[in-house]
């Protein structure tokens, strides 16, 4: 009976850094997934060293709608990185749970329908903000300046490649 415990208490000991991976994917504060995307609420908002206001700004996000990723949560504060890594520490109140993405092709197609030699409805110049309104296995459906329709996931920055929504 004493292997059979040592053999159970060994199995315990192998399982735990699992659980505790699979709860450091969430966030502590909001219990939302981490990493996940945002974007931007505000016209510009601080970023800081730290996650108070008693940290340092290192420099200004000036993009509204511009999407980011939460990384890790502490109290009111998130850090994010933009889609160059660079990042820091930004208040709560300044992210929106709203979804958009940054063209990362010159001239990419925005399409009628999610497929291949669908017609195009505009093209999109590289760093184009837009508002993603569902995502597919390849595709999604946006809308930029004015202009709504699909473009192909890997063409843009703000959504995960297995990433799906309605």
């Amino acid at each position: 009976m004493r292997p059979v415990i040592l053999c159970a208490l060994a199995l315990c000991l192998l399982l735990i850094p699992a659980f505790q991976a699979a709860a450091q994917d969430r966030g502590p504060v909001t219990n939302l997934p981490l990493p996940r995307f945002v974007s931007m609420k505000a016209a510009e908002g601080n970023v800081r060293r730290g996650p108070s206001l008693t940290h340092q700004i290192d420099w200004i996000f000036k993009r509204r709608d511009a999407p980011l990723i939460i990384t890790a949560e502490h109290g009111h504060w998130r850090r994010v990185e933009d889609r160059d890594g660079v990042g820091g520490w930004v208040h709560y109140s300044l992210l929106s749970g709203t979804r958009t993405a940054i063209v990362e092709h010159d001239m990419l197609d925005l399409l009628a329908r999610p497929t291949e030699g669908a017609l195009v409805v505009a093209r999109l110049e590289l760093g184009v903000i837009a508002r993603l309104e569902q995502c597919e296995s390849e595709w999604c459906r946006m809308n930029a300046g004015g202009f709504r329709g699909w473009a192909r996931k890997d063409a843009l920055w703000g959504i995960g490649p297995d990433e799906v929504f309605d």
